[in-house]
């Protein structure tokens, strides 16, 4: 059986190198390319995506950091655009993990194919006002499969995995739940993701709301003749060691490489 071809997206937001590649080294049956944002753009141009059978997305687009002052929220170009919307109308296969839920905030339409949206200053989403985001680190917490799906295949009805979690919106209706979590999603048991890029303060969460969240930190969608899978965990070496979590990682490469273009 020939190997899977997956292109590697990162950039955005920092990680720990090595151990993310030896994850991927790890996985039977894939063989990665690394690209790093904004090259990455280029690769959704049908004729270049045609040399892969999906892309894995670490990264986090669209988005300026500063020092001292909220962050700059980019419009992607428009020939990215156009080509985004292509690979789905043709069928192309995307995974998202972590971080790659922020990607594009100025792209209203690049969340809505994935489900859902981490926020790091308040704004909107899906046509109604949000707060920021929140995150917290080292969550100990145990995930149970909510659906018998080609991704979740092999894949205990329950395992516990240590990483960091969101609070965020997800558009439950849209999306197939494939995995959630037993943690209490409630404003109390995270951080605003505002007050660190605007306001320079880690770990906080003083004069911060929001409302309460989904538990879902795993689903699948098919739109246009897409398939999509996000995963919400994966932030760090303790995350890549997970075997469960390595098993959804090359379950979700596999079915959404099952596609016609």
């Amino acid at each position: 059986m020939t190997d899977l071809q997956i292109a590697l997206l990162t950039k955005g937001h920092p990680f720990e190198r090595e151990p993310f590649f030896q994850l991927f080294d790890g996985l039977a049956g894939v063989e990665w390319t690394h690209v790093e944002q904004p090259a990455a753009q280029c690769l959704f141009d049908p004729d270049n995506a045609a040399m892969f059978d999906a892309f894995v997305l670490y990264d986090m687009p669209g988005i300026r950091f500063h020092a001292d002052r909220a962050p700059d929220f980019q419009e992607p170009p428009a020939r990215f655009v156009e080509h985004f919307d292509a690979l789905v109308d043709r069928g192309f296969g995307f995974v998202f993990l972590h971080h790659a839920i922020a990607g594009w905030p100025a792209f209203s339409r690049y969340a809505e194919v994935i489900g859902g949206r981490f926020s790091y200053l308040p704004g909107t989403f899906a046509g109604k006002p949000v707060q920021d985001s929140g995150y917290r680190h080292g969550v100990t917490h145990d995930v149970r499969k909510l659906a018998d799906h080609p991704v979740t295949e092999g894949v205990p009805e329950s395992f516990s995995m240590t990483d960091e979690l969101y609070l965020f919106e997800v558009l439950e209706a849209n999306v197939t739940p494939l995995l959630a979590s037993n943690h209490t999603f409630v404003d109390r048991e995270f951080f605003s993701a505002a007050k660190v890029v605007r306001d320079q303060e880690m770990f906080s969460n003083e004069g911060w709301s929001h409302d309460p969240g989904s538990p879902l930190v795993g689903w699948a969608r098919e739109i246009g003749r897409s398939r999509l899978v996000y995963l919400q965990g994966g932030d760090d070496p303790v995350a890549y060691a997970n075997v469960h979590y390595q098993r959804l990682l090359a379950n979700a490469i596999r079915w959404v490489s099952e596609r016609g273009i």
